[in-house]
């Protein structure tokens, strides 16, 4: 620090990077001293002339105000007040175009000077060393003192930091071609510019005080040196002439070779950056108790005859401080305010002074010609060299014109201070600086728009947290607390647990019914609403749902195996009992035709009746011995193969059965609805006989082929049986002998009843006739002999049936 602190007061300038050296043109105006301006006929204020917030209205349209008056006063951090110019009346508060090069319209109050130009009441402080910090920085607050050099920052702020300040510096460069407001100012006024110094260094109690100035103002520096000799701790430092190092970064730089950090202040490294005019403006509020109501103002040019610098109020009219120099405008001229390298083109010349207005610039077409149109860039880097930010302006201006505004932070275009030299210096004549100025903006309204966002969430999180909680608040509410309890009460519940826990141990239903019982009953001691608890209760009932499952599923296994029988062979009997009764029944419907053709009656239309009631009839009979053989072959299941056979000759035996009494039945059927008509009569007896002959006849052949294939597979089943599985025991052998036998008498006796009573009673019916009736006794008698004959063999072959299973039934035993 020690060493640093050397260095500088030996004189010791450090460079910073970049910079350009354009024409200085500031012989035009440096060399009269500072004009007093005649009053305007008009002052427009606006409201809002720095970095900040506007502040409030307190004068109204038609008010007269006196020279030095507020006319605002600050509502919000960094606010300011404004002041009238002069005395005179407010003819009018409304948006007027702004000093701004968007010239967008800001709300201005306009006063009308009434010539006498007469101050308000003031309160100067002779001896400012007896003030307060506070009391300082209220004055210059009250004052309206902004940054007169730069982009209008408020001077309290600044005055009022609350970081230590190791450097103050004075920027006395002022860099900027044509402008000397700072030059002469420091030349008529250096007593009170360090009078400034003094009261800032009383405020911010800094270590040194430097104070730049570049080498091209040798009368500024002289005066400045004689102001401050009697001062230790202010340095008059001497810089180079080269652009832009009136920049505060480029000047921090230059003086005390530190370097502020992107996107920080000086005040982050404990520096803090003044401008001449705004310290003369600090010394005028607290000596003389002036606000900031005029300040010096350059106005130059080749078009101007009077070029020099002049006190003018804040709020006159551009106008009015070229007419007062002498303008003689140029077809399409251009007015600038401000420099030519930071300055912009005004679109009118009614606009403002205000305070950050240094300079009014008319050049001809020869000291400033118009830009001509944008080439493409041939990447010379340039700008790059020329950049006193070390940033790249070729890839920014790129990034700007894609609108990459991510890429543009990335490369910290805030950073720029809009110097312009790198447009200056650009061969393809491209706006770099615009591109820049285009693209903070859009940056900055995307942070705002981003924020509004941010806090409506947040708000909107908060409102719906706040809703939930009244919410549960409300149910709360509504929810009733129990009752304390007292410690006898409490003593009784745990006994009452207890001795439910000890009676649950036992894990049958008992205990789980006495546990539910000895809750229930301290329950109701309780008299409270507790939860139920008949976890032991259901576990008992799950135990017992489980155990009659269990119970059903072995129950079903142990039937199904008492009951089922070999699948495989009941099935093939089964099968083979239908196919024996479906060929029955084909031979009925094949015989059928025959013996109508054979026994036509004369009138065809009732013997297609009398056949479709026989076919019917037959179909009917053979329909009912199909549906009755499942349910006999199903209800007498054998368990072996043996059995299995002789269930299926019994089954056959009773649909044979079955079938023979609806043949027999047949007749008598017919009787019901015979004819009175004899004709008739004798036909219906016909064709009943014919019936019944063809049943028996059928019934006959159904019986051998039963037989033949019973014995068949009886005989087949046999030797099966015998190897695979041991024969069955003496008397269940001799039983089925009997059954067998007992079956083929019967038989034999019904084949032998049926026979007589199938024509007794056509015999008795056709009595009366003649002819029809000796064809129908010889016809009978044919059929009985026939009969009988089937009916002897049939009964043989029974008897040796029988005969042959007992005979097996002596050799098992």
């Amino acid at each position: 620090m020690e060493k640093l602190l050397e260095q500088i007061k030996k004189g010791t300038v450090w460079a910073f990077p970049g910079g350009v050296h354009p024409p200085q043109q500031k012989t035009l105006s440096n060399s009269a001293r500072i004009a007093r301006l005649p009053l305007p006929d008009k002052l427009v204020v606006p409201i809002k002339q720095h970095i900040g917030a506007n502040g409030k209205l307190i004068v109204e349209k038609g008010q007269q105000v006196l020279k030095g008056q507020a006319l605002t006063v600050p509502v919000a951090n960094w606010s300011v007040p404004v002041h009238a110019p002069s005395s005179g009346t407010i003819t009018d508060i409304s948006p007027v175009p702004s000093a701004h090069p968007s010239a967008l319209p800001e709300l201005s109050i306009i006063i009308e000077p009434d010539g006498k130009d007469q101050w308000c009441e003031l309160t100067p402080t002779p001896n400012p060393s007896e003030l307060s910090h506070d009391e300082l920085v209220d004055i210059i607050h009250q004052a309206g003192i902004s940054g007169m050099g730069g982009a209008g920052f408020p001077t309290y702020v600044k005055a009022d930091i609350k970081q230590p300040i190791e450097f103050l510096i004075v920027n006395a460069v002022e860099c900027e071609p044509y402008i000397t407001a700072d030059d002469v100012l420091m030349r008529e006024h250096a007593k009170q510019v360090v009078q400034g110094i003094e009261l800032m260094q009383q405020i911010l109690n800094p270590t040194l005080c430097i104070v730049g100035i570049e080498d091209n103002k040798p009368e500024a520096i002289a005066a400045m040196k004689s102001a401050a000799e009697h001062n230790a701790n202010i340095v008059i430092q001497t810089v180079p002439t080269v652009y832009p190092s009136g920049g505060e970064k480029q000047l921090i730089k230059l003086l005390t070779n530190r370097e502020v950090p992107s996107g920080g202040i000086p005040a982050d490294i404990g520096i803090l950056v003044h401008n001449t005019g705004t310290l003369f403006a600090v010394q005028q509020a607290v000596y003389e108790g002036k606000p900031l109501i005029e300040r010096v103002v350059t106005v130059t040019g080749n078009t101007i005859h009077n070029a020099g610098n002049v006190w003018a109020l804040l709020g006159t009219e551009v106008k009015h401080l070229l007419d007062c120099q002498g303008f003689s405008p140029v077809p399409q001229q251009r007015v600038v305010m401000g420099g030519p390298m930071m300055g912009f083109t005004l679109p009118t010349v009614r606009i403002g002074v205000i305070k950050t207005t240094n300079c009014i610039l008319a050049p001809d077409h020869k000291e400033l010609a118009e830009p001509g149109p944008e080439k493409a860039c041939i990447r010379c880097s340039a700008c790059a060299d020329a950049c006193p930010a070390s940033l790249l302006p070729q890839q920014l201006q790129w990034f700007a014109k894609s609108k990459e505004y991510d890429k543009l932070q990335e490369h910290n275009l805030f950073d720029c201070i809009e110097c312009g030299a790198c447009a200056y210096v650009c061969p393809s004549e491209i706006p770099l600086v615009q591109y820049y100025r285009v693209a903070k903006v859009e940056i900055k309204e995307q942070q705002a728009e981003k924020i509004k966002a941010d806090r409506a969430k947040e708000r909107f999180d908060a409102r719906k947290e706040r809703l939930e909680r009244e919410q549960q608040e409300r149910q709360n509410r509504h929810k009733r607390k129990p009752a304390a309890k007292t410690p006898d009460e409490k003593q009784k519940v745990a006994d009452a647990l207890a001795r439910v826990k000890s009676k649950s141990s036992d894990g049958d239903e008992k205990s789980a019914v006495a546990a539910a019982i000895a809750r229930a009953k301290a329950k109701k001691q309780q008299g409270e609403e507790l939860e139920p608890d008949n976890s032991e209760v259901a576990k008992e009932r799950a135990l017992r749902k489980e155990k009659a499952r269990k119970y059903k599923e072995q129950k079903a296994a142990e039937g199904e195996s008492s009951s089922a029988p070999d699948d495989k062979k009941s099935a093939v009997a089964a099968a083979i009992a239908r196919a024996k009764a479906k060929k029955a029944a084909q031979a009925k419907q094949s015989a059928e035709p025959q013996n109508d053709e054979a026994i036509a009656p004369a009138d065809d239309k009732k013997a297609a009746v009398a056949a479709a009631i026989a076919r019917a009839k037959a179909k009917k009979a053979a329909q009912a011995e199909q549906s009755a053989e499942p349910k006999n072959d199903e209800a007498i299941a054998p368990a072996d193969d043996k059995k299995a056979a002789v269930a299926a000759a019994i089954a056959r035996a009773k649909a044979k059965k079955a079938a023979q009494a609806e043949q027999s039945a047949e007749p008598q059927n017919d009787e019901a609805p015979a004819p009175a008509d004899d004709k008739k009569a004798a036909v219906a007896a016909a064709i009943a006989r014919a019936k019944a002959k063809k049943a028996t006849k059928a019934a006959a052949q159904t019986q051998q082929s039963d037989e033949a294939s019973a014995a068949e597979q009886t005989c087949d089943a046999e030797p099966e049986n015998s190897q695979v599985s041991p024969p069955a025991d003496d008397k269940k052998a001799a039983v089925a002998a009997a059954i067998a036998r007992a079956k083929a008498k019967k038989a034999a006796k019904e084949a032998e009843q049926s026979a007589p009573s199938e024509h007794s009673a056509p015999e008795q019916i056709n009595e009366p006739q003649t002819s029809s009736g000796s064809d129908s006794e010889e016809t009978s008698s044919e059929q009985t002999a026939a009969e009988k004959k089937k009916a002897a063999v049939a009964a043989a072959i029974a008897r040796a049936k029988a005969k042959k299973l007992q005979k097996e039934g002596n050799d098992q035993s």
